[in-house]
């Protein structure tokens, strides 16, 4: 998604209407954890919330997202995706501006169109930039935003909601079963390494780029 954020933005040519697009994008990431997560309540909320509102001017009742376990992942995503499309774009855009210009204009003079550009130039040229990003979350992978979770968690989601962070949390935190908890957390720190070596590897061997 910030690879096809950052192309949109890179082919934007009139320079204020392209400034007020990324400033646009960008600012949902400077919003606090708390707020982020009261936003989402507010305007899920199947009472008065601004979706509800607005479904209901039309006569329709939406469920209550955020007491359902099988929605719970996709209010998460889709919120997260919203606050830091535009910030995490920003390094794809910095990857475009450094594409040597050449490789434009030999496209041009070979009747190339703007698609064909962005597929014969631009995507392979992200790729490596791509592969680094993707390496360091994947050590990081199962680490979801735990505030995030924690905030809006209920008691009617939990099933779709329970992820390893807030789990420790529980034990350690409310049940004081330290030993337990390090244990679960020493686990999930040996899978975040293995996953970032497999992932290191692949990159490694199937494009050319690694961390180490």
């Amino acid at each position: 998604m910030p690879i096809i954020l950052a192309i949109i933005s890179n082919q934007l040519r009139v320079g204020k209407f392209r400034k007020i697009f990324q400033v646009t994008t960008y600012l949902p990431h400077f919003i606090s954890t708390m707020v982020m997560c009261g936003m989402i309540i507010l305007f899920l909320s199947p009472t008065s919330g601004l979706l509800a509102n607005v479904f209901k001017s039309v006569g329709i009742t939406i469920p209550d997202f955020l007491s359902k376990p099988t929605s719970f992942a996709g209010v998460y995503v889709w919120s997260d995706v919203w606050q830091h499309i535009g910030w995490d774009s920003i390094i794809y855009l910095a990857a475009l501006s450094a594409i040597d210009p050449t490789y434009y204009e030999a496209a041009t003079m070979d009747g190339a169109s703007r698609l064909q550009k962005i597929r014969h130039i631009e995507l392979p040229l992200l790729l490596p930039t791509a592969m680094i990003l993707l390496i360091l979350r994947a050590g990081s992978l199962l680490s979801v935003g735990f505030e995030k979770v924690l905030l809006l968690q209920n008691p009617l989601n939990l099933a779709g909601s329970e992820i390893i962070s807030t789990y420790v949390y529980k034990v350690g935190m409310v049940n004081f079963q330290y030993s337990y908890s390090t244990a679960i957390g020493l686990f999930n720190t040996v899978v975040n390494l293995i996953i970032l070596l497999s992932v290191n590897w692949f990159s490694k061997r199937y494009t050319r780029t690694g961390l180490f």
